[in-house]
C-alpha cells in the first residue's frame, strides 16, 4: 500500500476562536465539522462566565454531555418545565439527552470551564431556543 496516498491516521487540532452561544456560553470549538471533517462529533471548551445563565434551549437531535473542569458549581436545570435542579462541581461530569430542556447557572464568582461533546458535528450546533421557559429558573 502506497502510504503518500493513505488519509493521515492522526490529526492535531488547534482550538479556534471563542465565541458566545446562542444559548449564551462560550464555546471555544476544538473537534468539529469545520476543523478536522469530523462526521459526527463536536469536541471543545464550553465556559460559563461568573454570574451568568445559558437561555433555556434544548437540542431536539443531538445529546450534550460535559466534564466540568473548574469552577465552582453550575445548577443545571432540567425537564419539560425545567423542575429538576442539580449541581455539579469540579470533577463531575453532565449528560444531556436530546430533547430535554436545560438551563445552566454559574451564581458564582468564578467561571465554570467544561469540556464538551456532542454528537453534532458542527460548531454552531443545532438548538432550538425556549424563551417561554426562561422565567422558570430563579
Amino acid at each position: 500500500m502506497d502510504t503518500h496516498d493513505a488519509a493521515p491516521v492522526r490529526y492535531v487540532v488547534r482550538a479556534a476562536q471563542p465565541f458566545t452561544s446562542a444559548q449564551g456560553s462560550r464555546y471555544a470549538p476544538g473537534v468539529s465539522a469545520e476543523s478536522s471533517g469530523a462526521t459526527a462529533l463536536f469536541l471543545g471548551l464550553v465556559t460559563l462566565p461568573a454570574g451568568e445563565r445559558t437561555k433555556a434551549h434544548v437540542h431536539a437531535q443531538h445529546e450534550s454531555a460535559h466534564y466540568m473542569l473548574s469552577g465552582e458549581e453550575v445548577e443545571l436545570w432540567t425537564g419539560p418545565r425545567l423542575a429538576q435542579r442539580e449541581v455539579a462541581r469540579p470533577g463531575d461530569y453532565l449528560f444531556v439527552p436530546a430533547g430535554m430542556p436545560h438551563v445552566a447557572v454559574n451564581r458564582s464568582s468564578t467561571p465554570a470551564v467544561f469540556v464538551g461533546a456532542r454528537n453534532e458535528p458542527t460548531a454552531q450546533e443545532s438548538v432550538l431556543m425556549l424563551p417561554e421557559l426562561d422565567g422558570l429558573v430563579p
